[in-house]
């Protein structure tokens, strides 16, 4: 799975300010997946500033997502995958857009790419910032029982994108559950 990395980063993450995690107007809602015994929602919270690249991006469609879609001060549902269970886990808000993923051109990194050029990046990653963790996990078989979220990406069938748009109605729903004083 793509996910966020324990590995230092060579592109220092940039130092997100306040204003960023308070924007409301035009954000976008996504959901991460990542491993938690790669990178968990407690190692997003204990990154230093609370946050990391999102690297290790090797789909398409998910690299677009990143590349052309995502902005400053959109959210994050970060989702432990092959987890048990796997579930929705917190919350986290984009504060770098895209750029390079320095990781395609490293013979030492899990994600190198060979048939990659610096000088022709194909692959590239987001800087994310711990919000919150929630104070339930939200499985996947839990998300399945709830009619609002009958289509979200995440519940169709088949789908394994690592990044996916999710609805303000889908993120909003989810909160509701864990935070029913929303």
């Amino acid at each position: 799975m793509n996910r966020g990395t324990n590995n230092k980063p060579k592109t220092k993450p940039s130092t997100p300010t306040k204003t960023i995690a308070t924007k409301s107007k035009g954000r976008n809602f996504w959901l991460m997946k990542t491993e938690p015994d790669v990178f968990s929602i407690d190692d997003l919270r204990n990154a230093p500033n609370q946050t990391t690249c999102w690297d290790g991006v090797r789909n398409y469609q998910a690299r677009n997502f990143m590349r052309d879609q995502m902005k400053l001060g959109d959210v994050v549902l970060v989702y432990h995958s092959n987890a048990n269970p796997s579930c929705v886990v917190g919350t986290a808000t984009i504060v770098r857009t895209a750029y390079p993923d320095h990781t395609a051109w490293d013979k030492h990194d899990p994600h190198y790419d060979p048939k990659c050029d610096p000088a022709n990046p194909r692959w590239f990653m987001v800087d994310i910032q711990y919000e919150s963790t929630l104070p339930q996990p939200l499985s996947l078989e839990m998300l399945r029982q709830i009619p609002a979220l009958e289509s979200m990406e995440l519940l169709r069938k088949g789908s394994r994108l690592s990044v996916q748009p999710v609805t303000k109605q889908q993120y909003d729903t989810i909160l509701r559950i864990v935070l029913p004083s929303m």
